[in-house]
């Protein structure tokens, strides 16, 4: 189908898609219902719980686990291989869980666009299911109606529709049916409705030109499906420590096999002395205790009104360097608010207050102004409230029913206690001369006492040429030069500023006048003039604030004008005064090489298309960033797809935008982001506390395991005792490091370099730890094999307890990069305390009870051997981070 039917005459268009003014028979419908299919987006591929469940299997790190599972269940070690898959269906299970419920919530949040559709078959109306709509339907539509499927407008009486979802325009677009030019872009077509945009004023006609997948919306859709997702930063980290701890135990087992082949070890025992140490170098628990990390990040999140898809997606917040904002929606409210007031021929009063919620305060030069005290503003709020159609209610917060702009005014009005239900009741309508694109203006005719009042909203520009009077300081005076000049000097600063501005004023009818427009509209007394924006939501300066004390980058890539884009930027911090903001038609200028030289320097993006949003974000890919993509409108989803995390609206979000998506914000608040780059941040400085902890462990028996088969010493520890340390003893502390409370200050560092490794900084503490816990016992070890002083199983009771131990003291030494267990307060983090207790008194079970003495190899130790455990133990407090850590 063509892509240009903006650009063609309107009776043209119903030839080329075969259809008449009086619609389309049923029998025809019929055929091309079967001939185009339903009018709906065709769903990709959704995932199944099994494939959810199949995901957790994938890492590196987790076949190793199964590798090492069955190697024990072949050598008859049946309890290491029950261990083992235990600690494998945990960790998938609470994956699984967290995954199915972010699933499941998306699937409560859906909502169907366009249930419905009227048009016009054999000339008579008729209401029909919206995915039986055809090409060739003729559309009918009206305020608050949901456009069924992309149309060509045939008529149009007052016609605005919102198209925020599809374009990010703020503002209701007029629509007209007169042909455009071929290269108009799509936010300025006029003459086309599109499928999922909602009518907000008037009543037109048009013929359907595209529906399912050719739509707009389809389309957008279809790019949405073919952009494949990518592993995320801890993804990719964890991955390349599964590697290379894959490596490492494949190495030194392969190493330490051949060397006991060599010396004349039988086959099976140098096999099983091998699978020993790869148990030992594996950390069991880390899957474990990552993924329960997660799984608390996302109960944070959803908390604080966050829905997270993936559990990796929240630590990839935290690596965040640049944030790719829509404006409408996200940072701002969506709706739009008087700011400025213009009255009495001289006056500028400023409003506070934001959206539809009728709670705010006049003022001049920052002193209260009482409404009722200013006869000239009384006036304004009144002739607003009287020419006006929209409603405003209260039913689940504050919102509007009809055009945003008299919404708006109806706001304003009620700041003041002036409410339009009961002006009508003093001042009843009488008739109308409704608003068009020629005149600019709408006039409303009431009753008020005894006589007819026009009251007019317009332009400024044709209401001061209709007016020959004004209103001032309570009276009515003729209209001067000076009023023009001031009056058009505030309009010019208004707009300057971005508001959109509109003048009202009124007129008494003298008995016997025509109710027309040439009659009706002359020799007005004007009023004043308002200047309204879609404001910036609560609480977004201060996100900007923080994420640029943070190091993140924050970008808005809109479709709105360039001067709204640039004014709402500057007033919420994101753009300095005088900044520079490219527009679509720049960005089609650009090459995509110069694009990717200058987008770093950038901060606002206005009327760009979907491609160009892809653009950008692939610009910044390239340059190393992280990227978070937020926005509510289908426009913003393929975007939110490619980027590293995709973050859409939970409220005024689309369907095809959330599936798109990493996370959803359930408030639809900018802010929000910030409590997640947080707790990403501090999700991934605790998953750094417990890898040292881990790998120090790890480590230590490496060396221990290793040293023993090249000395031809006993195997000091047994694979049994190392998944006891490896998932029990460490894992209940690394999992109580979860809960360790964020740094202060970690939302005043800067973002982590994507190419940063999980290993930054910790190899030389995590390398001490393992050295002096492994000295100590190997010292023992040597200590035994020369005086024989105690049994076997008594040495590797002694050995197996001390390792549990050196992880319980040297777990305090590992909560801060920067302080050691003397510069912090423990009970900071009780769950820790209480978690090393449990350690503590699970290992006194392993040791003393008999029921597990034989499962663990095991005998009760007296006071002399504690001496020792404790003797090497206590040297886990000697590992600080101050010296260690770099």
């Amino acid at each position: 189908m063509s892509n240009n039917y903006h650009s063609i005459q309107a009776l043209e268009v119903l030839k080329s898609v075969q259809s008449f003014e009086t619609g389309l028979t049923e029998e025809e419908a019929k055929n091309r219902l079967d001939q185009f299919g339903f009018n709906e987006l065709r769903k990709g591929k959704s995932i199944t719980p099994l494939e959810i469940f199949a995901n957790q299997f994938k890492s590196f790190l987790i076949v190793i686990l199964i590798f090492a599972s069955a190697v024990s269940f072949l050598l008859g070690e049946i309890t290491d291989a029950i261990v083992i898959s235990a600690v494998l269906i945990l960790n998938a299970i609470l994956g699984f869980v967290q995954e199915y419920r972010a699933e499941k919530a998306i699937e409560a949040l859906k909502k169907l666009a366009a249930p419905k559709a009227k048009v016009l078959r054999e000339a008579q109306e008729a209401v029909i299911p919206a995915r039986e709509v055809v090409p060739g339907d003729i559309l009918l539509f009206e305020a608050g109606d949901r456009i069924a499927a992309d149309a060509r407008l045939l008529g149009a009486m007052n016609l605005k529709i919102e198209e925020a979802l599809l374009t990010g325009e703020s503002v209701p677009s007029l629509k007209f049916v007169t042909a455009l030019p071929k290269d108009t872009p799509l936010a300025d077509r006029e003459n086309m409705a599109y499928s999922g945009t909602t009518t907000t004023y008037g009543r037109g006609t048009g013929v359907v030109v595209a529906t399912g997948m050719e739509t707009e919306f389809g389309k957008i859709a279809e790019q949405i499906q073919e952009v494949k997702e990518g592993p995320t930063p801890l993804q990719l980290r964890l991955e390349r420590l599964g590697i290379m701890l894959g490596g490492l135990v494949l190495l030194i087992s392969a190493v330490l096999f051949a060397i006991a082949l060599f010396e004349g070890e039988p086959i099976l025992e140098s096999f099983f002395l091998a699978v020993a140490l790869a148990v030992s170098a594996v950390p069991e628990g880390l899957p474990a205790v990552v993924t329960v990390a997660l799984a608390l990040g996302v109960r944070t999140m959803s908390r604080k009104n966050a829905i997270v898809r993936r559990l990796a997606s929240v630590e990839t917040l935290g690596s965040t360097t640049v944030i790719c904002s829509d404006k409408t929606g996200t940072l701002t409210k969506d709706e739009m608010t008087v700011t400025r007031v213009f009255i009495n021929g001289q006056c500028c009063l400023d409003v506070s207050g934001s959206g539809y919620e009728p709670d705010g305060r006049f003022s001049r030069n920052e002193a209260l102004v009482e409404p009722g005290e200013q006869s000239g503003l009384s006036l304004l709020l009144k002739t607003g409230c009287l020419c006006n159609h929209a409603s405003l209610g209260n039913a689940e917060g504050w919102s509007v029913v009809g055009d945003p702009t008299e919404g708006a005014l109806l706001t304003l009005a009620g700041k003041a206690g002036i409410w339009r239900k009961d002006l009508l009741k003093e001042s009843p309508l009488i008739a109308e001369i409704p608003f068009d694109s020629a005149r600019k203006r709408m006039t409303t005719i009431h009753e008020v006492d005894g006589k007819r009042v026009a009251y007019v909203k317009g332009a400024p520009e044709i209401m001061l040429e209709l007016s020959s009077f004004v209103h001032a300081d309570g009276e009515v005076r003729p209209l001067n030069q000076d009023d023009r000049e001031r009056t058009l000097k505030a309009v010019q600063e208004m707009a300057a500023d971005a508001l959109r501005v509109l003048a009202l004023g009124y007129r008494e009818i003298p008995p016997g006048t025509e109710l027309s427009s040439k009659e009706v509209e002359r020799e007005l007394v004007f009023v004043g003039v308002v200047g309204m924006i879609d404001p910036p939501k609560a609480g977004v300066k201060e996100a900007i604030a923080t994420t640029k004390r943070a190091g993140i980058k924050s970008v808005m890539i809109t479709g709105d004008h360039e001067l709204t884009a640039k004014a709402i930027a500057e007033q919420i911090g994101m753009l300095e005064k005088g900044g520079k903001v490219l527009t679509g038609m720049d960005l089609d200028r650009m090459s995509q090489e110069e694009l990717d030289a200058e987008v770093e320097s950038i901060a606002v993006f206005a009327r760009t298309s979907p491609d160009h949003k892809v653009r950008i974000l692939q610009a910044l890919q390239k340059k190393g960033h992280v990227v978070a993509m937020t926005g509510d409108g289908v426009n913003d989803a393929p975007a939110i797809k490619g980027a590293d995390i995709g973050i859409s609206m939970g409220i005024k979000g689309t369907d095809v935008t959330r599936e798109a998506s990493d996370m959803i914000l359930a408030d639809d608040n900018f802010a929000t982001i910030v409590s997640a780059v947080e707790e990403g941040r501090g999700i991934y400085d605790n998953i750094r506390k417990f890898i040292r902890l881990l790998l120090s462990t790890n480590l230590d028996e490496i060396l221990l395991v290793a040293s023993a088969i090249l000395l031809r010493l006993p195997v000091p520890i047994l694979p049994i005792q190392v998944l006891w340390v490896n998932v029990v003893s460490d894992g209940l502390p690394a999992l109580a490091l979860s809960f360790d409370p964020h740094d202060k200050d970690i939302m005043e560092r800067k973002p982590r370099s994507p190419q940063e490794g999980i290993f930054h900084g910790m190899l030389l503490f995590v390398l001490a730890a393992a050295i002096v816990d492994f000295l100590a016992e190997m010292l023992l070890l040597i200590y035994w094999r020369n005086t024989n002083f105690i049994s076997l199983a008594r040495l590797r009771t002694i050995i197996f307890t001390s390792t549990v131990l050196f992880e319980l003291f040297f777990v305090f030494n590992c909560r801060s990069e920067t302080r050691s267990v003397f510069r912090t307060n423990p009970f900071k983090n009780t769950k820790l305390v209480l978690a090393v207790a449990i350690s503590f008194l699970l290992q006194l079970a392993v040791v003393y009870i008999p029921f597990f003495q034989p499962l663990f190899k095991t005998v009760p130790l007296n006071v002399s051997d504690w001496r020792i455990v404790l003797a090497i133990a206590a040297s886990g407090l000697l590992i600080l981070p101050e010296i260690f850590m770099r």
